[in-house]
């Protein structure tokens, strides 16, 4: 297995280019499935994650073709999909697989459906998309680890729609929003959405699919509007930059010290975190396109609560403990969403942090310096905090199962290279 090895203590200088957002683009490549007709995706990040969703919907039968002249353009056609399944083998290390239920029934009246894996991060239950697609009429059953969804029989013969519903989740949810999203696009009447989530990755697939023809309102809101129209069209699309991408370069160059633009990055999707980097002693500006971040000394500790957007997000969580690490003060970091979510922090120990866990809240003593040492990674975020904490720790850092890096950063170790961290790849 790769691994990467760091040499700490170097500070970051440079310009870096932000890549499409992992979590616009899974839900995107599943939009495909609501059209017989072309559609072309730009700014398709290189990731683990992606890969693996284009070999699920690729085996469904749908074409999916990579441009070699453009980098980061994915066409797709599911004209002749002829296989409404997500298989166990091919979803297994991905929960966004989920994802495919509910195009795959808005437009075939069929799916089954695996039930998702992913990270070790805690409970991501499939219970709400459940509920929410059998509000709008479809009758699902888990049988052997499958969601097994259809429609009830047409007035014609064959599958009919799905049925437009109002639809109230017991919990916010980005994976079930989208879900709903893209199923309403496709049914009979009007959907509304409360207790949507807001996160700006649902925004870039409602206006994904408004481009395709449906209509949308609300997106961006607790509260999305739908009517279904009967079918939808192709379309060119660019993916929204990853802010989570963003944020961890902006937390590295903070816990480094440095001078670096992020190009793409989108400093309004970024608000809580970029407040909390400015309180700890960050300069931050922004601009079209660009976030600039400078940094020098020690920075001064932050606590802060994850919760949903627009508040501070769970994705960022460790990699801001990693700076709190060897920041000025004690800080506290209550998490409100996944709770396993603290597995970094023994690793993060074993580098010298000063880290105890009281139930959902950790507790960070920041220290002078770290020291490097081997670790493990847990997750993909749980990941991205120890090549920050490497970054800045005295000595050799050598982060191991850096697959879970890989799953959601697109050439990461290349980037970082690129602004003065001295940081490789070994086999």
């Amino acid at each position: 297995m790769d691994k990467l090895l760091i040499r700490g203590g170097k500070s970051l200088a440079g310009t870096v280019a932000i890549s499409g957002a992992k979590n616009a683009t899974l839900p995107e490549l599943c939009a495909a499935l609501l059209t017989a007709e072309a559609v072309t995706l730009e700014n398709v990040p290189g990731l683990q994650d992606v890969a693996t969703m284009l070999k699920l919907i690729r085996n469904m039968g749908v074409a999916a073709e990579r441009s070699q002249s453009m980098p980061g353009t994915v066409t797709l056609n599911a004209g002749a999909l002829s296989s409404p399944e997500a298989p166990y083998d091919l979803v297994k290390t991905m929960r966004a697989s989920v994802l495919a239920l509910g195009p795959l029934l808005a437009r075939f009246g069929e799916a089954t459906v695996s039930l998702p894996g992913g990270c070790a991060i805690g409970s991501r239950p499939v219970d709400q998309h459940i509920k929410g697609l059998q509000a709008m009429g479809a009758e699902i059953v888990v049988e052997h680890g499958y969601m097994l969804a259809k429609l009830p029989a047409g007035p014609n013969g064959g599958r009919g729609r799905l049925k437009g519903a109002s639809i109230t989740t017991d919990m916010v949810t980005v994976t079930g929003t989208e879900n709903f999203l893209m199923a309403a696009t496709l049914a009979e009447g009007e959907t509304i959405l409360e207790n949507a989530a807001q996160e700006p990755e649902i925004g870039d697939l409602a206006e994904m699919l408004i481009k395709m023809g449906a209509n949308i309102e609300g997106h961006g809101t607790r509260r999305i509007r739908i009517q279904g129209v009967e079918r939808l069209h192709g379309c060119t699309h660019q993916v929204v930059a990853d802010r989570i991408e963003a944020g961890t370069f902006l937390c590295a160059v903070a816990a480094t010290g440095g001078d670096v633009v992020l190009k793409a990055g989108r400093a309004d999707h970024l608000d809580a975190l970029i407040d909390k980097l400015r309180e700890a002693g960050a300069t931050v500006t922004a601009g079209d396109g660009f976030i600039r971040i400078q940094a020098q000394g020690r920075m001064k500790a932050q606590s802060f609560r994850t919760t949903e957007y627009p508040g501070f997000p769970t994705d960022m969580q460790a990699q801001f403990m990693a700076l709190n690490a060897i920041a000025q003060g004690t800080s506290t970091v209550t998490e409100t969403i996944f709770e396993n979510r603290f597995m970094h922090v023994n690793e993060m120990v074993r580098l010298g942090a000063k880290i105890h866990i009281e139930g959902k809240v950790a507790v960070t003593e920041g220290v002078e310096k770290l020291s490097g040492a081997t670790v493990m990674a847990t997750d993909l975020r749980a990941s991205a905090s120890l090549v920050i904490a490497g970054l800045v720790a005295d000595g050799e850092t050598r982060v191991e199962r850096i697959y879970h890096l890989d799953r959601g950063y697109d050439q990461m170790e290349a980037k970082l290279r690129g602004i003065g961290a001295d940081i490789e790849r070994v086999k």
